[in-house]
């Protein structure tokens, strides 16, 4: 029979288990601040991570699945022309999906992931190759990622990154 969630509270969501996801999530109620996502490669991966953590409600204002060009454009606002010049999996895409995440979702951080989880090099980038961007009250920044395995383990590298790359830029104290 099917658990309707409230005796659940010994359950660990597995996605939630290897990253900072709880660190993530205090850190943004303690600062009253929102987040969302702009996800490629990760599909959702990295929302889904955030929302596994109990309070999540209170800081995750929602996300958007960009998995092909189009929806970048349509949906996260990417300039069409980052896309003809420098590609969907690229540092001005990643930039510009934390912009767009931050913006259609009214957040007070952003967070974009574009790159290539496999099993095929993608528009001369390997296998592995993630731009995080992460866009938040003082502006915008991107690393690229090289993350080894295969596409499990790309995706949940890209998470882990992502989580702590936000944790990174919190205001302490």
């Amino acid at each position: 029979m099917a658990s309707s969630g409230a005796g659940d509270s010994g359950v660990t969501d597995p996605l939630v288990s290897d990253t900072p996801a709880n660190e993530l999530v205090e850190a943004l109620s303690v600062a009253g601040q929102t987040i969302a996502t702009a996800e490629s490669l990760t599909a959702g991966l990295l929302a889904a991570t955030i929302a596994g953590v109990p309070g999540a409600s209170a800081v995750l204002r929602g996300g958007l699945i960009v998995y092909v060009a189009d929806l970048k454009v349509s949906l996260a606002q990417v300039d069409p022309r980052v896309i003809d010049t420098d590609g969907a999996v690229s540092a001005a895409a990643a930039a510009q999906l934390a912009t767009g995440a931050r913006q259609q979702c009214a957040a007070d951080w952003g967070v974009g992931l574009t790159g290539v989880a496999g099993p095929d090099s993608q528009d001369g980038w390997p296998v592995g190759t993630v731009f995080l961007g992460v866009a938040g009250p003082a502006g915008v920044t991107v690393r690229q990622l090289a993350l080894p395995g295969g596409r499990w383990a790309v995706r949940q590298g890209a998470v882990r990154a992502a989580i702590a790359g936000v944790i990174g830029q919190l205001p302490r104290g």
